[in-house]
């Protein structure tokens, strides 16, 4: 009988990908913006930052990605823990829109880092897919299960997301919803490629640098006996530090966050054997798995089993439940790691992100979407900063004040803002095929791998063009008020034929090739 294999009681991500090493702080320093947490959030945060001109300096306590960042389970999607319909009716659909639109710009950013430096981290834009279970329980018949899989899929359609309901999922076999659109990335590898970037362009990175304390007039943080002075800080802790805000009003902000640990298991498998997707199941608390190829074999990442920090005695059981349901969907599964990880929730779902105080910024409250989350906390903040207006700012707002009193309209409001009118390309084509225009109005369709601006008329003749502006090579989108073309990164308008009505392109959209 050959050996068990030995089971790593510890993060597939950390021990498959290091990190550079970074010194700790041993002198006193004056930055623009001070980033605490090495993860995700802060390192984004400090790539953006210093890409629009601040000095910024990263201060980390232990290793960069190790922590919350190195036990993330890597799903990279807009599809958010909270089920659509649950988030529609606690914040309403226009609002639920922008929760999702702000995934997906997420993604769209790490997309952009990944391919304009080049870093090797396995990303790749795949099909998300919420099912039903593959085990049958005795819970809701799925007869049920399908009418409100088909409702979601209909919602998140009229939300303006590529969704579509399927009688049978790849790999699994139930009924589900498919998202395209979503994503996968080894987050070690790509914080590796993104902290070797932010040294080239003079990001300062402590390691072993904990932040003790804060002080204000000026602001400054105290770690390893040194000072760093700032203008701002990013509190990119995951659980917010009090920092220099009121004591009292930290702890009443603590009572906003529920913490829940989740289990994650790996397993080597024979590729193929698992379809190269995400997956969520609709069990409460939900299973999610997803896949990370290899040459000779792939291995699935397989979690589930939440429960509220410190509420479960026997810890063992949950990785035993978790590994049984693996087993039962894969059966020659060879299991090869275990580890845990913390996630965040808030009482409507959306996480916090934003000013805790004057010059003091927070980010937490991911829920089961901490690389999304915080991408876009990491934009977010950086607007904040920089004094651009941002349209989720007030959104996921620490007091909400603007949602609460009716005061923000996020379509309204933001319809002229780069990230949403560009949202259209993050969420695929706006039809599946040049049949699907209706007639009398513009759609963004993919074939074969191109984007094409079409324009069918009220006789049902189309006009066909590249849906790539000559200027700099953004896709453009339809303007149905005016009947144009318009390109959302620089302003350039086209005509229906392509022809320029003004720039700063000088070239007109080209026809497709064939």
């Amino acid at each position: 009988m050959a050996p068990a294999t030995r089971i790593a009681s510890s993060s597939y991500w950390i021990e498959s990908a290091s990190l550079p090493t970074f010194r700790k702080l041993e002198q006193n320093i004056t930055v623009d913006v001070a980033v605490v947490g090495g993860g995700m959030t802060g390192l984004t945060a400090a790539y953006l930052l210093a890409a629009a001109g601040k000095s910024v300096a990263v201060l980390e306590r232990g290793r960069c990605a190790q922590a919350d960042t190195g036990h993330t389970s890597a799903h990279l999607t807009m599809v958010t823990d909270t089920r659509l319909p649950d988030l529609v009716s606690r914040v309403g659909r226009t609002h639920a829109q922008a929760v999702w639109d702000a995934g997906l710009a997420a993604i769209a950013q790490v997309d952009s880092v990944v391919r304009e430096h080049e870093i090797d981290c396995g990303f790749e834009w795949v099909d998300g897919f919420l099912h039903a279970p593959a085990e049958r329980t005795g819970g809701e018949p799925l007869d049920a299960q399908v009418q409100q899989l088909t409702q979601e899929a209909k919602l998140a359609s009229e939300l303006g997301f590529d969704a579509e309901f399927v009688d049978s999922v790849p790999g699994v076999g139930t009924p589900g919803v498919r998202f395209a659109g979503q994503a996968r990335v080894r987050p070690r590898q790509y914080l590796a490629g993104l902290a070797r970037t932010l040294t080239s362009m003079g990001v300062r990175i402590y390691e072993h640098s904990e932040a003790r304390e804060f002080h204000e007039k000026p602001l400054r943080i105290t770690t390893n006996g040194q000072t760093v002075t700032c203008g701002d800080v990013f509190l990119a802790t995951h659980n917010p530090l009090v920092g220099v805000s009121n004591m009292a009003a930290a702890t009443l902000f603590q009572t906003k966050l529920a913490l829940y640990t989740s289990y994650v298991i790996g397993g080597r498998v024979p590729k193929g054997t698992v379809p190269d997707a995400l997956f969520w199941d609709t069990h409460d608390p939900y299973h999610y798995a997803r896949l990370d190829p290899h040459r000779s074999d792939d291995l699935v990442i397989f979690g589930g089993e939440d429960h509220k920090t410190g509420q479960a005695t026997d810890t063992e059981a949950c990785y035993a439940r978790l590994e049984k349901t693996l087993r039962t969907r894969i059966p020659g599964v060879e299991v090869t790691h275990r580890w845990s990880g913390q996630i965040i929730e808030t009482p409507d779902g959306m996480p916090y992100i934003g000013p805790a105080t004057d010059h003091q910024f927070i980010a937490t409250g991911f829920s089961g979407n901490g690389l999304t989350f915080g991408t876009v906390a990491g934009m977010l903040v950086t607007d904040a900063i920089l004094g651009r207006r941002n349209p989720w700012a007030e959104l996921f707002a620490a007091d909400r004040s603007a949602l609460g009193r009716g005061l923000w309209d996020y379509v309204k409001e933001n319809s002229d803002y780069p990230y949403y009118l560009i949202r259209d390309r993050f969420a695929g084509a706006d039809a599946k095929s040049l049949r699907a225009v209706k007639r009398g109005q513009g759609a963004i369709v993919e074939r074969d791998g191109q984007k094409l601006a079409v324009y069918r008329d009220n006789t049902g003749a189309t006009t066909v063009r590249s849906a790539i502006c000559t200027h700099m090579g953004c896709v453009v989108a339809w303007n149905t008020a005016e009947s144009t073309w318009d390109c959302p990164c620089h302003g350039s308008r086209f005509k229906i034929d392509g022809g320029v009505i003004s720039g700063p392109a000088e070239t007109p959209l080209p026809e497709a090739s064939k």
